[in-house]
């Protein structure tokens, strides 16, 4: 089956910075994406190309098999919330709902209704809170029953409270229509509560992309004494290193199994992982340890 979005090469320039460059990965069928990277990492500019707000400086991409910026038919099968949920600020919940029935054809109004039970249809937009907001925002991208739902730092505005009770009917709304969804978030503990796949980009190039369990499996912490490195069978790349009086520590990525018996091999939790493929320069603080699982203290 096609894949609901697969970028070749596709880069964005503005002016002499590079927003994106050269990126190429392609989602899977019904997965739930966490599009991790920091602050300008190129997610949001990624999330404009494939619905087609912005035109790509080099390379392309297929959205449902489709160009967006010259099929952008394709883009009724898209639902997208852009960061800070952007809605007409003067109307009303009732005039929201039905300016997107008026201009989605397969438009459900059972679907969308889910998300307004708490809503009044007279209030206005401009009066609801960010959760309130983000609620409605996500009942006009999932009544129109998207194959490909895109949500730009869903979570940014949200306390707590209402990030949890945002991600339950997301994750309710997504069930029943079996979408594929792509969430943009800096927030490494947004992307490990949901996804079970990770694009992440830094400085406008993907860095990382595989299903959650690849990831996991491929990566180990290994600690020894200190010592000058050389190879080490079963290790493809050596992603961090941190010194530590006479021991040393290693965030690995693996092609085999580490054998040597001088190196202690342990898994590492994906939100360490993401972080320290986010930030080379600066190293996740000390945290609780995991039972079980070796977490990255650098």
């Amino acid at each position: 089956m096609t894949s609901p979005l697969v970028t070749h090469g596709v880069g964005k320039r503005y002016r002499r910075r590079w927003a994106l460059r050269d990126c190429t990965l392609t989602i899977p069928e019904r997965a739930i994406v966490g599009l991790a990277g920091p602050n300008g990492a190129g997610k949001s500019t990624l999330l404009g190309l494939t619905v087609g707000l912005i035109a790509p400086t080099e390379g392309g991409l297929d959205v449902l098999g489709r160009d967006p910026r010259r099929q952008p038919e394709v883009l009724a099968d898209v639902g997208y919330v852009g960061r800070d949920a952007p809605l007409y600020r003067s109307f009303t919940v009732r005039d929201t709902i039905e300016f997107a029935r008026a201009t989605n054809p397969g438009w459900d109004e059972s679907i969308a209704g889910e998300f307004l039970t708490r809503l009044s249809a007279h209030d206005r937009v401009s009066t609801l809170s960010a959760g309130e907001r983000a609620r409605l925002a996500l009942a006009v991208a999932l009544g129109k029953r998207p194959a490909l739902l895109l949500l730009d730092e869903p979570f940014a505005r949200l306390d707590p409270l209402a990030a949890r009770e945002f991600l339950q009917l997301l994750m309710d709304g997504v069930s029943e229509l079996e979408a594929t969804v792509v969430i943009a978030s800096h927030v490494t503990a947004d992307i490990e509560r949901v996804s079970d796949h990770i694009v992440l980009l830094s400085e406008g190039h993907v860095r990382l992309e595989g299903s959650v369990e690849e990831l996991i499996s491929s990566h180990r912490l290994l600690t020894g004494a200190a010592r000058p490195l050389g190879r080490i069978p079963g290790v493809q790349e050596i992603i961090r290193e941190r010194h530590s009086g006479r021991q040393m520590t290693l965030l690995a990525r693996l092609n085999g199994r580490v054998v040597d018996p001088s190196w202690s091999v342990d898994e590492i939790g994906l939100e360490d992982l993401l972080l320290a493929y986010m930030a080379p320069e600066r190293l996740p603080g000390p945290r609780a340890p995991e039972k079980g699982r070796l977490r990255w203290h650098g």
